[in-house]
C-alpha cells in the first residue's frame, strides 16, 4: 500500500506542474480523445408517441391515415380505463415516433441521458409536441435499459395557412436534452491480467505515439505501447492491480493527461441546416471561383377562341405556353497558394453568397483537388 501511495503522489505532483510558456491552452485530455476497450455504448430504441401538437400530427382519416397511430391512441387510452373505437377517431394532435439514445458503459439507475424523436408516421411537424413515456431497449435482447419522456426541442420552424406553407430546417426530428433515465445497465469492471486498452476516437498515428510517450514519462516505465494507431494498450502498475478501486483511480490519472493533438484538417457540411463549419488547419491552393445563377421561368397564358356570331362553330379555350430564361454575371474570385479558411470566409461573404452556395462552392473545391482536408457531408 505504501509503494501505491508513492505512485500517486508522484502522479498527482506531475498534474499540478502549470507550464508558464502558454502551451496549456493547446493541450487535450485523454478523456477527450480515447475510450476505455470494451467499455462499450449501447444504442437504445423505442417507440412512441407525441402530444400536443398543433394540428401538425399524423393523419388518422380511413385508408389516409396512419393506421398504427390510431392502434397506438386507442391501446394508452384503454390502459386509462377509456375504451374507444379506432374507426371514429378523429385527431391530427398526435404523432408516432421512433426514439433513440445511447447509453454509456458507466451510467447508473437514475442517470439523465439525451433522447433523438423522428416521425414515423405522415407528420407535418413535431413543433410544440411533448414525448409520452417510452421505454428504450437494447434491440439485442429487448431488454428495457432507460425511459424517455419531456417536451421536444425542434431545430426547424413550420408556418402553415389553408394553401400556404413555409419550413425552414428540419420540423420531424427532435431531441429531448436529459429526457431519459436510466433504468439498468449493464456493469463494466477492468480486468488486471488484460492491460488497459484505450480506443481512440479518431485512429491517429501521431496521436497514439503522443500517447504512448505522455504516459510512459508521467510514471516513469514503459507501460504503454502502440497496438494500432486506433489502439493504445497500458500494462497495469503492481502498485494498482490490488483491487478494482485502485485499478479505477489508475484509469483516472491516464485520462487525465494530456497531449498536444494532431487535428486533421476538416471541412464539415449539414445540408440539412446549411451548417458549414471548417478547422482553421484547412489550407486551400491557388484557384479560381466563378459563380453565377440560372433562372428559368415558365409561364402558361389562357385564351378564348370564341365562333363568329350565328356560325355553327364552337368556343375553344386554349393555352399559350412562354418560356423565358436569365442569367446573372458570374461572380469571379481568385484565390492566392496558401489561402485560409479566415481569408476564404471574408471573401466569399463579400459576394453576397447564400449558405447554400457556400456549400457547393466547397464541395466543388474537394473534387477540383483544391481543398487541403477533408469534406464531411451529414
Amino acid at each position: 500500500m505504501t509503494a501505491f501511495r508513492n505512485i500517486l503522489i508522484f502522479v498527482m505532483a506531475g498534474l499540478f506542474l502549470v507550464p508558464i510558456n502558454g502551451e496549456l491552452s493547446a493541450q487535450t485530455r485523454l478523456s477527450d480523445l480515447v475510450e476505455v476497450e470494451q467499455a462499450r455504448r449501447k444504442e437504445l430504441i423505442g417507440y412512441g408517441l407525441v402530444t400536443g401538437l398543433d394540428r401538425t400530427g399524423d393523419r388518422t382519416l380511413s385508408s389516409r391515415g396512419s393506421v398504427f397511430t390510431v392502434q397506438s391512441i386507442a391501446n394508452m387510452l384503454e390502459n386509462f380505463g377509456i375504451t374507444i373505437d379506432g374507426d371514429r377517431l378523429r385527431t391530427r394532435n398526435v404523432a408516432a415516433v421512433m426514439v433513440t439514445a445511447t447509453i454509456g458503459p458507466y451510467h447508473a439507475p437514475g442517470s439523465e441521458i439525451d433522447v433523438t424523436v423522428s416521425s414515423l408516421g405522415d407528420a407535418s411537424s413535431l413543433q410544440g409536441g411533448v414525448l409520452l413515456q417510452t421505454p428504450l431497449f437494447d434491440p439485442d435482447n429487448e431488454e428495457v435499459f432507460a425511459k424517455a419522456q419531456g417536451p421536444l426541442i425542434v431545430g426547424g420552424i413550420t408556418a402553415e395557412i389553408p394553401g400556404a406553407r413555409i419550413t425552414r430546417n428540419q420540423t420531424l426530428t427532435a431531441t429531448v436534452p436529459g429526457g431519459g433515465m436510466v433504468e439498468k445497465n449493464t456493469t463494466f469492471s477492468h480486468d488486471s491480467e488484460t492491460p488497459l486498452g484505450l480506443v481512440l476516437r479518431d485512429p491517429n498515428h501521431t496521436n497514439a505515439r503522443r500517447i504512448v510517450e505522455q504516459i510512459n514519462e508521467t510514471f516513469d516505465e514503459d507501460l504503454a505501447h502502440i497496438e494500432h494507431p486506433g489502439l493504445v494498450r497500458v500494462a497495469w502498475p503492481e502498485a494498482f492491480r490490488d483491487d478494482a478501486g485502485n485499478m479505477n483511480v489508475f484509469t483516472s490519472l491516464i485520462m487525465e493527461q494530456e497531449i498536444t493533438v494532431d487535428t486533421p484538417a476538416r471541412v464539415v457540411i449539414n445540408e440539412r441546416t446549411g451548417t458549414i463549419v471548417a478547422g482553421g488547419n484547412v489550407i486551400i491552393d491557388e484557384v479560381m471561383i466563378a459563380h453565377g445563377n440560372i433562372q428559368v421561368r415558365t409561364q402558361v397564358t389562357p385564351f378564348i377562341s370564341q365562333p363568329p356570331p350565328f356560325s355553327p362553330g364552337e368556343t375553344v379555350v386554349g393555352q399559350i405556353p412562354e418560356v423565358g430564361i436569365s442569367e446573372q454575371a458570374a461572380q469571379t474570385l481568385l484565390l492566392e497558394p496558401e489561402t485560409t479558411v479566415d481569408q476564404l470566409s471574408g471573401s466569399l461573404n463579400s459576394l453576397g453568397l447564400s449558405p447554400r452556395d457556400i456549400i457547393s462552392i466547397f464541395q466543388a473545391l474537394d473534387r477540383s483537388g483544391s481543398l487541403r482536408g477533408k469534406l464531411i457531408v451529414m
